[in-house]
């Protein structure tokens, strides 16, 4: 009897699916079209795919691992995508605090910039950036900044998934003296990482109101050359819609739709003084917006209207922004809470954005508002093995009644625990595996030096 129990276990084996890895959870949030979360659930990779999703049971009985993650305590979701932010301004991290968005960058920011700003500056900083990142739980960010064929090297350093665009705007900065030198860069930016499995470049004019009418519509022609994303900054003030509508006589919506920026993949940051007829447009030409509550908030620049926007189903993700001074972090655990909160507050309407909405926003449809809905933002067969464990061992995490509920308002970016992207752990334990934490919080320390001695 035993030697037939062998065989049969034998014969088992051979007919398992190979996989390299299974990770197992308490539940399973997949975020998928029926939105199930599965009770003691399991997720199978092989290469840089999931090839399985089901409960733990179903799971083990079909595949075969080289290796295994098991984790009985723990929410297992989709990695949090962050649809905007300026990773390597983390080394300016409260510089300035409580200013209008102007003064901020016009006053501060602009200027620290220019003293500072160098391409080990950018790598250092963004490698900040992906650590605090790539810790709480984010596997994929949307980046607009200068240097970002550093950027894009420091993310696959970091094993760390990006929509890295590089800035183009009006005056001269730290890469470049002019908007058509930086169209050249970002033309050559392009070509490296066309194709890359971590990196999409981009092209990301900083605004309407820091570009000509000619350097927009050459970065859209750029971006459309290529297959690229366009990342730009859109009706973040009253005070840049009240100056557009007074010199032009047209939304910056409308504006940029007169130049055609529009008519290609577009990621909208803000979008916070649109009307309806501004939301109409960014609807009919599909462009993903990027809802930063935090920074909003801080700024004081207002309050966008998400609701409206998924009421109308359109592709709307969340960000962190810049840690500089409107936000100050990268924790989108926060930003899903606020997202919420903000809503309802304002709406005086507590059922206004629901958990489930906000998870949403920082997962698939996050992956919507960058194009990338095929490829991440959920868990399901044949999509990028993104994956992060968050840890349900601990006071803020009991008792439990609702996971989704838990992720949202409950959790903090210090829960998460393992990281995956593109099927190779980044993060175990909560200790980075892909980057020296210790160097770089030393040279965070050596750049503060540097740079408070610049802005005496």
């Amino acid at each position: 009897m035993h030697r037939f129990c062998s065989f049969f276990i034998f014969v088992g084996l051979l007919a398992a699916e190979p996989a390299d890895w299974i990770w197992s959870a308490r539940y399973v949030i997949t975020e998928n079209a029926a939105r199930p979360v599965i009770l003691n659930g399991a997720v199978a990779i092989r290469g840089e795919r999931i090839v399985g999703v089901g409960t733990r049971a179903e799971i083990d009985a079909r595949f075969q691992a080289k290796q295994r993650l098991d984790r009985p305590e723990a929410i297992l979701a989709p990695g949090l995508i962050n649809t905007h932010t300026h990773a390597a301004m983390s080394l300016f991290r409260g510089i300035a605090d409580d200013l209008r968005l102007q003064d901020w960058l016009e006053k501060f920011i602009f200027p620290a910039e220019a003293k500072n700003v160098s391409a080990e500056f950018v790598r250092w900083g963004t490698r900040l950036g992906c650590l605090e990142m790539l810790l709480g739980g984010t596997t994929t960010f949307t980046d607009m900044y200068y240097f970002e064929d550093v950027v894009a090297e420091v993310a696959k350093e970091a094993g760390m998934r990006g929509v890295l665009g590089e800035t183009i705007i009006g005056f001269p900065v730290a890469d470049s003296k002019t908007p058509a030198d930086t169209l050249k860069f970002t033309e050559r930016y392009l070509i490296r990482f066309r194709g890359d499995p971590l990196v999409v470049a981009a092209v990301a004019p900083h605004a309407l109101y820091t570009n000509s009418d000619e350097t927009l519509r050459a970065s859209r022609a750029l971006a459309n050359k290529y297959q690229a994303p366009l990342i730009i900054h859109l009706s973040e003030t009253k005070k840049e819609n009240d100056d557009t509508l007074e010199k032009r006589h047209m939304t910056p919506t409308k504006v940029l739709d007169s130049l055609g920026v529009w008519n290609g993949r577009s990621v909208a940051a803000h979008c916070v003084w649109v009307n309806e007829a501004d939301l109409a447009i960014l609807k009919e030409r599909g462009v993903g917006v990027a809802h930063c509550p935090s920074s909003n908030m801080k700024l004081g620049s207002g309050v966008a209207p998400v609701v409206r926007m998924l009421a109308l189903d359109m592709a709307v993700g969340l960000g962190p922004d810049g840690p500089a001074g409107s936000n100050n972090d990268f924790d989108l655990f926060e930003e899903m809470d606020l997202a919420a909160k903000l809503q309802k507050v304002t709406t005086l309407n507590p059922q206004a954005l629901p958990a489930a909405a906000a998870l949403e926003m920082a997962t698939i449809r996050g992956a919507r508002a960058l194009g990338m809905e095929k490829e991440i933002g959920s868990l399901e067969d044949g999509k990028r093995a993104d994956l992060i464990m968050v840890r349900l061992d601990r006071p803020n995490a009991v008792p439990l009644y609702d996971p989704i509920s838990q992720m949202v308002y409950a959790l903090k970016a210090g829960d998460v625990r393992d990281v995956m992207v593109n099927g190779k752990p980044v993060v175990r334990d909560a200790r980075i595996l892909t980057l020296d934490e210790k160097q770089i919080l030393l040279k965070a320390a050596e750049y503060r030096e540097k740079v408070s001695a610049s802005l005496k």
